[in-house]
């Protein structure tokens, strides 16, 4: 595809990406884990009711994107935003960091990340790559002692940073979603505002998505298939 000096490239990236690295897309799995459901260990119930599982499960899962490497997709996407600039941004669903370890740098988590944690109650965030498995393990915040959660946005809380994500939509010329269901809101709704500013949409990924009417170009293939020359 030919970008123009005057192109705006907003991506918005979901498991079907960081799937192609290995890591496990848990609605696409059963969602299951242990043998619990994920709304088990990714509420805020959850971790008021045992955040001893919660920590293992988010030990888990860090130590699998740990282990995870960057694929040609996520590289693509950082050698768009190379040629881009500052006229590129990219809004990812993923929680690990496989788009910062393949040279991307405007990256917004949308959901959280894997390696910062938070504090509960003075809300001290910090950079975190340690795993917590046991109860006596269990973190507590360096500031005012309290408990420690994993930067991640769970099923009933608002993403992170909703107004930079719409203050930079609102500026694209071009909105490229890769690897996403279309059933997560607010994310799967982008690509409507997209189409009532007339932005240019296109979808990549293995299948289409929930809301594929939603998209001006749909691309079948998966990001490693289809991104280098996509984005080429």
């Amino acid at each position: 595809m030919e970008w123009s000096a005057e192109d705006r490239v907003f991506v918005l990236t979901g498991a079907g990406i960081s799937a192609e690295s290995g890591l496990a897309t848990f609605r696409g799995s059963g969602g299951l884990w242990d043998g619990h459901r994920v709304e088990e260990v990714a509420t805020p119930e959850a971790w008021r009711a045992n955040p001893e599982l919660v920590w293992r499960f988010y030990s888990m899962r860090r130590r699998d994107a740990m282990a995870a490497q960057p694929n040609a997709g996520h590289k693509a996407l950082a050698m768009l935003e190379a040629r881009l600039g500052e006229r590129f941004y990219l809004c990812t669903q993923n929680v690990d960091d496989l788009h910062e370890r393949a040279g991307s740098r405007r990256v917004h988590h949308m959901h959280g990340t894997l390696f910062m944690s938070r504090c509960v109650r003075c809300g001290e965030l910090f950079a975190d790559r340690e795993m917590y498995e046991t109860a006596a393990a269990l973190p507590k915040c360096g500031v005012c002692g309290q408990a420690v959660r994993p930067h991640i946005v769970w099923f009933g809380e608002i993403p992170l940073g909703m107004d930079d994500i719409y203050d930079e939509l609102y500026q694209a010329t071009v909105v490229l979603v890769v690897g996403t269901s279309g059933s997560v809101y607010p994310a799967a709704g982008f690509v409507e505002i997209a189409n009532e500013r007339r932005i240019k949409t296109i979808y990549v990924g293995p299948e289409e998505p929930l809301n594929a009417y939603a998209f001006d170009e749909i691309v079948l293939g998966t990001a490693v298939e289809v991104l280098p020359g996509l984005v080429g």
